[in-house]
């Protein structure tokens, strides 16, 4: 059968060219005889793949140099643990609440310390992201952490806050698609699969400084120097994963590197919510002003209408659009992988889908 639209949160669609070239390595990597899966990780012909797939990350993120950027398991969810054994030294953290997955970190950061949530829309269902520039940041906390876009809610950060502590960013699903300025950060984290490949994988960009800091009691695979120190190979790593990752930042230098395609997910983002802002049917629950580029969400008001939706867009090639349960409606996701021709062929199923049920 042909390839449908795959809209889902994540795992998410991968571009079509990452896949091709994928399936023809599969079973031989060039001219090494095996395939990637069949590599060992501390072989040539694997850390010259890691090497190149490091290399690519640090050059389409233009990271300082004075930042590591590793590969580790667990995805993002692992970080949760993690950010705090390896960065609260005196044991107090700032969290911001925008979201399912900013509170369940800040919810696993009271386990090893005194967590403040300086904000919150969680009484609001996170249809916003609480303003920066009302926060009051507490003096003396290790680190500030923020969720940038809310996967569930449909919602992003439009500015970043302003604190004396380091900036920790789970950035899983917007990494990637807009240009970041590391410089801002001490420490970036991101689940692999929304748009850089296989779920499981997760990319930590940190800042030298905050290395070396790990409480006592951090299990050596959570401990970020350690990670450092052997390349992302203290143990074996995801080899199959890391690899696919490479392909896709190949794939993006091709496209013109993350400055073009932030254009191309301002277009899409766009054209999705213009049709949303204008239809008769069809209403976006985020707040306009902090709404997502990445994870469109909407409703039609009538939960019948909302099931009817999904069953009949999946029945034309556009699947995975069924909304989270805490918010409902519907959910498109266009990561950097859908292109424009997507979100057109999903617009214009809305608008006939509207003509035949407003």
């Amino acid at each position: 059968m042909d390839r449908v639209y795959n809209f889902s949160p994540g795992p998410s669609q991968l571009a079509l060219p990452v896949l091709e070239k994928a399936q023809k390595d599969l079973l031989v990597y060039g001219d090494t005889g095996m395939s990637v899966m069949e590599m060992s990780h501390r072989s040539k012909m694997y850390t010259d793949i890691y090497d190149r797939t490091v290399a690519d990350l640090k050059d389409l993120m233009a990271i300082p140099e004075d930042y590591e950027a590793v590969f580790l398991q667990g995805g993002a969810t692992q970080q949760f643990s993690a950010v705090p054994l390896n960065l609260m030294v005196n044991q107090k953290a700032d969290y911001i609440d925008s979201g399912n997955f900013a509170h369940l970190a800040a919810e696993e950061g009271k386990r090893y310390g005194e967590v403040t949530v300086v904000a919150s829309s969680r009484e609001d269902n996170y249809t916003y992201v609480p303003d920066v520039k009302k926060i009051k940041f507490s003096p003396d906390a290790d680190y500030l952490h923020i969720t940038q876009n809310n996967t569930i809610y449909g919602t992003r950060f439009t500015e970043l806050p302003q604190s004396a502590a380091p900036l920790v960013c789970d950035a899983s699903s917007m990494i990637l698609s807009e240009v970041m300025d590391v410089s801002k950060y001490g420490a970036i984290y991101a689940g692999a699969q929304k748009n850089i490949g296989p779920s499981g994988l997760c990319v930590l960009i940190v800042r030298k400084d905050l290395l070396g800091k790990a409480m006592k009691i951090c299990p050596k695979l959570l401990n970020w120097q350690v990670q450092v120190e052997k390349g992302s190979m203290y143990n074996t790593p995801n080899t199959w994963g890391i690899y696919v990752a490479g392909l896709t930042f190949q794939w993006l230098k091709e496209q013109g590197g993350v400055e073009a395609m932030e254009k191309i997910n301002i277009e899409k983002a766009a054209m999705l919510y213009d049709f949303l802002d204008n239809s008769r049917l069809f209403r976006p629950t985020a707040q306009k002003e902090y709404r997502s580029r990445m994870n469109v969400t909407f409703v039609t008001g009538d939960a019948d209408k909302d099931a009817a939706f999904v069953k009949a867009a999946a029945g034309a090639g556009l699947v995975n659009l069924k909304g989270h349960r805490t918010v409902g409606g519907m959910r498109a996701s266009i990561y950097n992988a859908m292109p424009v021709e997507g979100v057109k062929k999903l617009v214009a199923f809305m608008k006939d889908f509207e003509a035949h049920n407003a």
